[in-house]
């Protein structure tokens, strides 16, 4: 996953016009459809709620390595600590790892601005080089990152497509920050990535949809 240079950007979303019209008769607007799917993994279980409905094309492709067990035995090998804002704070890695017997094509980029779905505390967000690369492997977030959020405004134009979120965390937080307070083998990864990666990988088990897709 490649972090862009952070730039603070707050987004600001437009309401569409039914939803002031159902506003101002009193009704309720129905929540966005969600999936939710359970990684089992061997420091506990994570529970997150995809974004079926506002992130369509990311969360199916989430659903397809889930469905066709490409997630079963990989593991989070990545936990990115920032020192700065409420502790602990950075994001935690896994996913296919460029293992060719498990990668699906690449899809296209849904950016925040278009979905709605931000890089708050628990969102679960697609690692990728350039827009349009991301396939299997995924970050969850400890706490609310906005620089991650597309910024169609920015002067610099890398910073304007950010990264797709596309759900995120309903139970086992504690896990998340578990594994992101596991050991980092200083020896590990390149580049910026040095340092960043776990001593003992933690393994996916089983990778399952809870109850029935909407």
């Amino acid at each position: 996953m490649t972090l862009k240079r952070f730039a603070i950007f707050a987004p600001l979303l437009a309401l569409a016009t039914p939803a002031l019209a159902q506003e101002a008769e009193g009704q309720a607007t129905p929540p966005p459809a969600t999936t939710q799917v359970v990684l089992e993994t061997t420091m506990g279980d994570i529970v997150i709620a995809l974004e079926t409905q506002r992130a369509p094309i990311t969360a199916a492709n989430f659903l397809r390595y889930v469905e066709e067990d490409r997630f079963d035995g990989t593991v989070f090998y990545r936990a990115m600590q920032l020192d700065w804002g409420e502790q602990p704070n950075g994001l935690i890695q896994g996913g296919a790892q460029n293992d060719w017997d498990r990668i699906l094509d690449p899809i296209a980029h849904e950016p925040t601005s278009e979905t709605g779905v931000l890089h708050t505390r628990g969102a679960i967000s697609m690692a990728m080089g350039e827009p349009g690369t991301a396939n299997g492997d995924f970050s969850i977030l400890l706490r609310d990152l906005p620089q991650l959020n597309a910024n169609p405004d920015a002067e610099d134009p890398a910073s304007r497509p950010g990264f797709a979120a596309f759900g995120h965390v309903v139970s086992g937080m504690d896990v998340v920050e578990a594994i992101h307070a596991a050991p980092i083998d200083p020896e590990k990864g390149e580049g910026w990535m040095l340092g960043q990666m776990l001593a003992d990988p933690v393994v996916i088990v089983d990778a399952r949809v809870v109850g029935d897709r909407p």
